[in-house]
């Protein structure tokens, strides 16, 4: 079995379409999903949503009703996460979904980046086109470099500007694996390439 495409999704903020990005991945590359801090979102969990597409789903370590950040949410339901307790399962296809961005605290120690760093997956970063774009993408890059963390790519979501890519681009050697630039009320993934 192929145990090659094993990844951390992560985004240049909250609602830039990691989760509709990491159902493609799972679905094009036979990966299962793993979310493992979820709280509440008023657009629905994330969980729930992937459930959608036949993609096989490990449970989360995690699961907060209410719609905050990790830390807040935790203390909300008066619990607190730890960080080693979040363990990935090996020899497997694997899309792991972060919460929110690199620097979203998990809890008084720890943030969304330090999860990355423990979990020793190579990141794709979803960054969503329009105004700030440039910003965000480069900020986030450069975090993951900071913390010696192996890049796959970039995904860009939403309406393609060519650019703002090519100015992300002057300023980072990360290349650009997919343009998603509308998925249809279906979600039909099929003509959407994915260059890993």
């Amino acid at each position: 079995m192929n145990t090659s495409h094993r990844y951390f999704v992560t985004g240049t903020g909250t609602g830039i379409g990691k989760t509709i990005i990491s159902a493609i991945l799972c679905k094009k590359f036979n990966c299962q999903y793993f979310k493992p801090i979820q709280s509440g979102s008023i657009l629905g969990n994330d969980v729930d949503f992937i459930k959608r597409f036949n993609i096989k789903i490990i449970d989360s370590k995690y699961n907060f009703r209410a719609p905050f950040s990790p830390n807040i949410a935790a203390k909300k339901s008066n619990e607190k996460i730890d960080i080693n307790e979040i363990k990935i399962l090996e020899n497997i296809n694997l899309i792991v979904e972060g919460a929110g961005g690199v620097f979203v605290p998990i809890n008084e120690e720890f943030l969304m980046i330090d999860l990355i760093k423990k979990l020793n997956l190579e990141v794709i970063v979803v960054t969503k086109s329009g105004l700030g774009m440039i910003n965000h993408t480069l900020l986030t890059i450069f975090a993951l470099q900071k913390y010696q963390i192996s890049i796959k790519g970039i995904i860009v979501n939403g309406l393609i500007c060519e650019d703002e890519i090519e100015s992300i681009l002057q300023f980072c050697d990360i290349k650009i694996i997919a343009r998603v630039p509308y998925i249809d009320k279906n979600f039909d993934f099929s003509g959407i390439e994915i260059n890993l």
